[in-house]
């Protein structure tokens, strides 16, 4: 949930919303959910679509739960979402991770799922968190590392999407390999780290295949990774036709697999 002057690689194009719609607090915040208490007040940062927040909230009921997110229409989709799941407590609004509306000690718990990686200053943002977090308070953190993926069988043109993908995000002031700098960022921020794990989603099935693999083709054709790499010159759309077939292609052999690793932290205000 980067700044107005933070560029999101990812952008909000369809492909990308169809991938956050997916997660889970089961596949995305199994690290955090026996942190969790009945009353506890929540903070979703960069929520997204909401799953993972109507998730949570869930667990802290009666306590209140707030998503916030950069873009209004994203927060919309997410107040949707918490209509029809029927979960009270729970709302949602458009803020920003660095400049928080809430008061001082205002949160028992503070999560961010893949956000620190897209911002300039992940850890101004953590002193943020630690603001509004009550003292002794739970900030729970995942984020990819792109470097650490795993994928096979090999392809030059995933390759390249790789390398491409890294040289977007530096333009962008952001880091890809942001789980590997968790626990570094945690600590300049002033919190007491009291775990650092990883855990991995895995595509293979045919099923999880077609999925993964024809979403990131969408994504490289159309979304902000797409927009962003022509305009910094870093790419054509050639090229990222050739790596949205190599995808493609992928999702059809049955050897196929993709690890997608993520660090996490846990730590105490």
């Amino acid at each position: 949930m980067p700044l107005p002057s933070d560029r999101y690689t990812h952008g909000h194009h369809e492909s990308v919303l169809r991938s956050h719609s997916w997660r889970t607090a089961e596949n995305s915040a199994a690290f955090l959910l026996d942190r969790l208490g009945e009353g506890d007040a929540l903070l979703d940062c960069g929520c997204g679509p909401g799953t993972i927040t109507i998730d949570l909230a869930r667990l802290v009921t009666p306590g209140i739960t707030i998503g916030i997110d950069l873009s209004s229409d994203v927060i919309e989709t997410a107040r949707t979402n918490a209509r029809d799941a029927g979960v009270e407590g729970l709302d949602f609004e458009v803020g920003n991770v660095y400049d928080l509306r809430f008061e001082d000690a205002t949160f028992d718990v503070a999560f961010a799922h893949q956000v620190l990686q897209h911002l300039t200053d992940p850890v101004a943002a953590l002193v943020e968190l630690r603001r509004v977090l009550r003292p002794g308070g739970v900030l729970a953190v995942r984020d990819a590392d792109f470097s650490a993926f795993a994928w096979y069988p090999l392809d030059e043109r995933l390759t390249r999407w790789m390398e491409l993908y890294h040289q977007i995000t530096r333009v962008n002031g952001a880091q890809a390999d942001a789980g590997r700098r968790l626990v570094s960022w945690v600590h300049r921020a002033d919190f007491r780290v009291e775990s650092a794990t990883s855990s991995n989603w895995t595509f293979h099935t045919p099923e999880e295949r077609r999925w993964w693999g024809q979403l990131w083709a969408d994504r490289v054709r159309h979304s902000q990774f797409a927009v962003q790499g022509v305009e910094y010159e870093l790419t054509t759309k050639d090229e990222l036709d050739a790596i949205a077939d190599a995808f493609i292609e992928w999702t059809t052999n049955d050897d196929g697999v993709f690890i997608v690793v993520h660090g996490e932290v846990l730590a105490r205000a």
